[in-house]
C-alpha cells in the first residue's frame, strides 16, 4: 500500500480553502478530521518507530511497479534520498532486502525483498489486521468489509493519482 505524502498536501491545500471562505458544513468537518485520523491510526499497531519504518519501506519495494531503487523510495515516501538511503540501510542491515543489479539497465541498482524480508513483512501485516480487527470487532460484519474495501480502494486510487501526476509534463 501507498501512502502518497502529495495527496496530504492536496489535502491541506484543499482544507484552507474552505477556511478562508469560512463555510464550513458537518460534511466538512468529518472531511477535515482525516489527515489527523490518519496519524493516529498508525500508532494503534504496537510496534517500534524502526519496525513500523522497515514494514513502510517493505510495503514500498513490495508494491513497486517493476524494479525499485533507493530514489523511488524517497520519491515515494516524500524525502530526501539521504533519507530513503539510511531508511533502506536499516532494512538491508536488518537482512529485510538487498541491493541488486537491474535486469533492465545493468548500471542501475534495486531493491529486492528477501526471505527474511516478506516474513518479516507478512507480521506486520497480521499485526496491522489484528489491530483492525480489535478497533472494529463491534461493527456488523458487512461496515468492517466495506470499510475495508473502500480504505483499500482510497489507497489505490491515491497511488493511481500520484503515478498520473509523475508521468505527466510539468
Amino acid at each position: 500500500m501507498t501512502y502518497s505524502i502529495h495527496i496530504l498536501n492536496r489535502m491541506h491545500a484543499l482544507y484552507d480553502v474552505r477556511m478562508t471562505s469560512g463555510a464550513e458544513s458537518e460534511d466538512d468537518a468529518i472531511l477535515d478530521g482525516i489527515g489527523p485520523a490518519f496519524s493516529r491510526l498508525r500508532r494503534r499497531v504496537p510496534t517500534s518507530r524502526r519496525d513500523a519504518s522497515r514494514n513502510l519501506i517493505l510495503n514500498i519495494v513490495t508494491a513497486g511497479d517493476g524494479e525499485m531503487t533507493v530514489g523511488g523510495v524517497a520519491e515515494e515516501l516524500g524525502v530526501d534520498q539521504s533519507v530513503a538511503s539510511r531508511m533502506v540501510s536499516d532494512c538491508i542491515a536488518a537482512g529485510h532486502l538487498l541491493r541488486a543489479a537491474s535486469q533492465q539497465d545493468g548500471r542501475r541498482t534495486v531493491l529486492k525483498v528477501t526471505p527474511e524480508g516478506a516474513a518479516a513483512r507478512d507480521g506486520f501485516a497480521k499485526a496491522q489486521r489484528l489491530a483492525f480487527e480489535e478497533i472494529t470487532r463491534d461493527w456488523p460484519a458487512e461496515e468492517r468489509l466495506q470499510f475495508a474495501r473502500l480504505l483499500l480502494r482510497y489507497v489505490e486510487d491515491g497511488a493511481r493519482l500520484r503515478r498520473q501526476e509523475h508521468h505527466e509534463p510539468g
